[in-house]
């Protein structure tokens, strides 16, 4: 795919930036009419964004539509539906101090912003931003992911029929187009992509003080309490580390596990596996594939050293990795210490002696950066209480993923794992500057905030 040309993108810029100014996109009736259109193109599109992830990822229609395309129809659906609510101006108390002062908040629009999506869930985590930056009404430059080109090209005609360049618009290319785009002066910058990624974005924001929402990664831990229902459990785990081949950024990264329930564990989530995609996994259509040969190759070598309790075959040609159950690696190993993104899954056994499971998992979890998800299989008090004592971007009790899927829930991280967050109304409030305005009637005129502070004795006891 050909990059766009600088040239190309500050002339996008630049009309952007006067087509905000004109006020257009302040009216709400022009944002519902915006997202009413993106609604329609998501219909008229949904084939070929479908057909598109299917030649890119090897996924199927079914998961393209659950885990993409139905996930930024609910967010436009939601943003349609409260759109008012979000965007009205606040009345919020005020202090007898300020008698007979009223104060405000007003929800402005932040301006020309720049969205960049990573290539593992192309469609939703490009569009699902967009929703919120026409929800709050600004402008938004899109720049998806180099590594699926026939999404990137279905997405960059779907939006350049639906909307006005200087309004929205697409550019592509690899990260010599990311510079360029950094270099410019933006009003917000979303980003989705890897901390090593989000360190470079954040050093070129603070250039033109831009603020910016980074949504990463990180290794989630998957804790697995005794008193779990394993069955479950496993059939849980396996849906969400399978999904997208691994490829999630809030997939089960690695297991804790009591040592009373591993091998109930290990034989249940191989049997799991094989309900989920069958006898040869390889031929089932909704398993999808590594998106290139690197990523293959990364993955894959965890492999080649660990000792495997089940899975751990793959195929260069096609890019395939079974899901794979490794043992006990090394808690420095390459596995343990980097994000896995893919199908391979490492487990470590703890045990009561000493001190409890809990305490040992929760240890283990700590002392490493803050991940973007938190998943807790046992007794749920149990859970809230590993929920308490660990921090995470978003996590479930016995259950995997799901978090994502409730709009009306905030989805972001928190330190390694990202800053700011998203969905329903947040974005909008991602999108948009929440501004203080005080509004001060003339009929009175109180003396004693005037020098020389008559009645101050007074004045300090009511303040």
């Amino acid at each position: 795919m050909t990059n766009t040309s600088e040239e190309k993108i500050i002339s996008i810029l630049k009309a952007q930036q006067e087509y905000f100014r004109s006020g257009v996109t302040l009216e709400l009736s022009f944002r519902k009419k915006m997202l009413c259109k993106f609604r329609d193109a998501m219909l008229k599109w949904e084939e070929r964004l479908a057909q598109a992830l299917w030649q890119d990822l090897h996924k199927s229609y079914q998961e393209a539509y659950l885990t993409e395309i139905s996930i930024v129809n609910a967010e436009i659906k939601n943003h349609i539906s409260h759109i008012g609510k979000w965007a009205r101006r606040e009345r919020i108390y005020s202090p007898l101090k300020l008698f007979p002062s009223r104060s405000y908040i007003v929800k402005e629009p932040l301006g020309n912003t720049l969205v960049i999506s990573p290539w593992n869930y192309p469609v939703q985590l490009l569009l699902n931003p967009l929703v919120g930056a026409i929800s709050a009404g600004n402008t938004a430059v899109l720049k998806p992911s180099p590594y699926v080109p026939t999404v990137s090209k279905v997405i960059e005609d779907m939006i350049a029929e639906t909307f006005d360049q200087n309004y929205v618009a697409v550019v592509q290319g690899n990260r010599e187009v990311n510079k360029i785009l950094f270099a410019q002066k933006w009003d917000l910058i979303f980003f989705t992509g890897s901390p090593a990624l989000a360190k470079n974005v954040m050093e070129a924001a603070a250039k033109h003080l831009t603020p910016v929402v980074l949504e990463l990664g990180g290794k989630s831990p998957c804790i697995i309490d005794k008193n779990a229902d394993i069955a479950r459990a496993a059939r849980r785990i396996a849906w969400g580390k399978t999904l997208n081949s691994g490829q999630t950024c809030i997939a089960p990264d690695y297991i804790l596990i009591h040592k009373d329930v591993k091998e109930e564990f290990v034989k249940a989530f191989e049997m799991q596996v094989h309900d989920l995609h069958g006898d040869d996994i390889q031929k089932d259509e909704h398993y999808v594939r590594m998106v290139n040969d690197k990523a293959f190759e990364r993955v894959a070598s965890y492999i080649s050293s660990a000792k495997v309790l089940c899975g751990g075959h793959t195929d260069a040609q096609t890019r395939y990795i079974e899901p794979t159950l490794i043992d006990s690696p090394g808690e420095d190993s390459p596995v343990m210490t980097e994000e896995i993104f893919g199908p391979v899954f490492p487990l470590t056994v703890l045990d009561d002696s000493g001190s409890s499971f809990l305490d040992k998992a929760v240890d283990f979890v700590v002392s490493r950066p803050k991940p973007l998800a938190f998943y807790y299989f046992g007794k749920e008090k149990d859970g809230w209480e590993a929920i308490r004592r660990t921090s995470s971007g978003g996590g479930c009790i016995n259950d995997v993923i799901m978090h994502i899927a409730n709009e009306n829930v905030p989805f972001g991280g928190v330190g390694n794992s990202g800053m700011g967050r998203y969905h329903g109304k947040d974005s909008f409030e991602a999108f948009s500057h929440r501004r203080s305005i005080i509004v001060t009637g003339n009929l009175i005129d109180l003396p004693f905030r005037y020098m020389p502070y008559k009645l101050f004795n007074l004045v300090k006891k009511i303040l």
